[in-house]
């Protein structure tokens, strides 16, 4: 079998009476609450999956990470691993930094040796290869403070996960298991995506061409934003190892990573945690970890960037590379095959991630067998309910007085024709409970924005449907609250002149802020920023309640979000 990378796999973890000690002092010391990405590198130093590193980079090997893809000792290490800190309130070298998740879980101790400060924009060239904020690596350093911390580690525990526990092996333990099948021999394929019959026919060859077994080893960290949640790819995975591969040649096993989307760097980095769990060689495709398009619509890196990154330092890895091409399928000889060994002529077939979210999973429709097995397609569709099934925000949005409360009380009762019972958040209600404290000052009215969207956002992302009708004057909190609904969020401007705002104005709050005696108040002497592209603009002075929430409903079945009458779901 294979050897871990660097001689020796790399164990990190205290016994038990260490970690008692340490519970006992941890109250003594300043924390660290990690991220999802540290929480990922701290279990992969601890396990070894990141064998030879024995903690977060230094300042001599950081900088020559970056600038070499070299640890300071000469030995091949793509990618820094960095731990942000910011220095003060404890945290300084010389003294332990206690380090915890987001429940407070104590996972470590790092004994802070060094504190550095580091070049933002150095790291992102050197190894992302760019500047640009679209590149996710590229816009996460640039929300993170101006220094890194590094020093010993001791880890208490890995960061606890409660999901598909029987899946997550650490590198010792997926060795152990490949000998207990005899395997000398293990190609492993890296994935943050469903796998198709396309992957299916790909990793069965690689298996064959290499005579081994295979490793299926996708990505449950971070990954590329957007991606398919991990519960969803899991169960896909499983599906089809437990159905569709022969017993015995295959491992499904999970790997808690957090993706860099480095392309040329990162498939190195993957191919190095590969060898530590054990494999020899590793199939790497076309575009390999790639994050697509930068903000001009040029790729970041070449389709074959990873690749001949791969052939250049398979060697010092100690690991081979399987190159694929891109599958395709034959629908006259029902078979796929690669792309280059199809003659010309001969018609292929093939869906795009964007025509399988868009043709089929928003439409409700069933991907077709030749190109997803039906066990993975039901899955998909299951958890990627087409858009009349997905959850909703309608937010009203409106100086005081113009519509907003009566045309989302008529809506309540035209969603409900088409199938859609809705809860209603209205301003008065909402500062009555969700809000009560409340004042009127710019603070308080973003804290009250940020619970309407905060609520509207957990029901959406659950199917749910909310109509949000309260004032929110600010552009940024309306913004906030879209992206609290990730996507799933429809605008509605009740652009009514405040002539008529006033005159409907039965409790006299206009009167009263022109004459002085309220303060702040929204359209008199405090802004109202107008949105810039609402989905729907409405002026109540013009359109009755009926009328408008025709208009409404009108550009819901436009957006797909509601089906029209006598329309049957496919």
């Amino acid at each position: 079998m294979n050897s871990p990378y660097g001689g020796t796999l790399v164990d990190l973890l205290v016994n038990d009476a260490r970690a008692a000690e340490m519970k006992a002092t941890a109250k003594d010391h300043a924390s660290l609450t990690l991220d999802e990405r540290a929480l990922c590198d701290l279990e992969l130093l601890a396990v070894g999956g990141f064998s030879p590193l024995r903690g977060f980079l230094g300042k001599a090997d950081y900088e020559r990470v970056v600038s070499e893809m070299r640890l300071a000792d000469g030995t091949l290490w793509p990618l820094p691993v960095t731990l942000p800190v910011t220095p003060g309130n404890g945290i300084e070298v010389g003294k332990p930094l206690a380090l915890r998740d987001v429940y407070g879980n104590l996972l470590a101790f790092m004994h802070v040796e060094e504190i550095y400060a580091y070049d933002k924009e150095a790291e992102a060239r050197g190894a992302y290869g760019s500047t640009d904020a679209k590149h996710p690596s590229v816009a996460y350093l640039n929300r993170q403070p101006g220094y890194y911390a590094a020093g010993r580690l001791e880890v208490i525990r890995t960061p606890p996960h409660h999901d598909f526990v029987d899946l997550r092996r650490t590198p010792s333990e997926l060795r152990e298991h490949f000998k207990t099948l005899g395997w000398n021999k293990v190609v492993a394929f890296q994935t943050r995506n469903p796998l198709h019959r396309a992957h299916e026919e790909l990793t069965k060859r690689a298996a064959e061409q290499i005579g081994g077994g295979l490793l299926i080893h996708p990505v449950v960290g971070m990954t590329k934003p957007g991606d398919v949640d991990h519960f969803t790819r899991v169960r896909c995975y499983r599906a089809l190892v437990d159905n569709y591969y022969d017993k015995g040649s295959v491992v499904l096993s999970l790997l808690p990573f957090a993706m860099r989307m480095a392309g040329p760097r990162e498939v190195l980095l993957h191919a190095i945690i590969r060898r530590n769990h054990g494999c020899t060689h590793f199939i790497v495709g076309s575009g390999h970890a790639g994050p697509g398009n930068d903000s001009t619509g040029k790729p970041f890196y070449s389709p074959s960037a990873a690749q001949e990154s791969m052939a250049t330092h398979k060697a010092e890895i100690g690991m081979e590379m399987v190159d694929f091409k891109p599958m395709v399928y034959l629908p006259e000889e029902s078979r796929y095959s690669p792309v280059d060994e199809v003659p010309a002529g001969v018609k292929t077939a093939d869906i795009s991630g964007t025509q399988v979210r868009d043709n089929y999973l928003a439409k409700g429709l069933q991907l077709p067998e030749w190109f997803s097995r039906p066990a993975v397609a039901e899955i998909l569709n299951e958890t990627n309910p087409p858009k009349f099934r997905q959850g909703l925000t309608i937010w009203f949005t409106g100086l005081s007085g113009s519509g907003k409360s009566t045309v989302a009380h008529a809506l309540v009762e035209r969603l409900a024709e088409f199938g859609r019972n809705v809860s209603l958040l209205d301003g008065d209600e909402i500062r009555t409970h969700l809000s009560k404290g409340l004042g009127f000052s710019k603070e308080d009215r973003n804290a009250n924005i940020d619970r309407v969207g905060y609520v509207a956002g957990l029901i959406a992302q659950h199917g749910g449907t909310t109509l949000c009708a309260v004032i929110s004057p600010y552009r940024v909190m309306r913004d906030n609250a879209r992206k609290s609904s990730k996507g799933n969020f429809v605008e509605i401007f009740c652009d009514t002149p405040i002539e008529v705002c006033e005159q409907r104005d039965v409790k006299g709050l206009y009167a009263k802020a022109r004459a002085g005696e309220i303060k702040g108040f929204t359209g008199v002497d405090d802004p109202y920023e107008p949105p810039l592209n609402p989905e729907i603009t409405l002026d109540t002075s013009k359109l009755g309640a009926r009328e408008s929430a025709d208009a409404i409903i009108k550009k819901l079945i436009e957006l797909g979000y509601i089906l029209p009458h006598g329309h049957i779901a496919e």
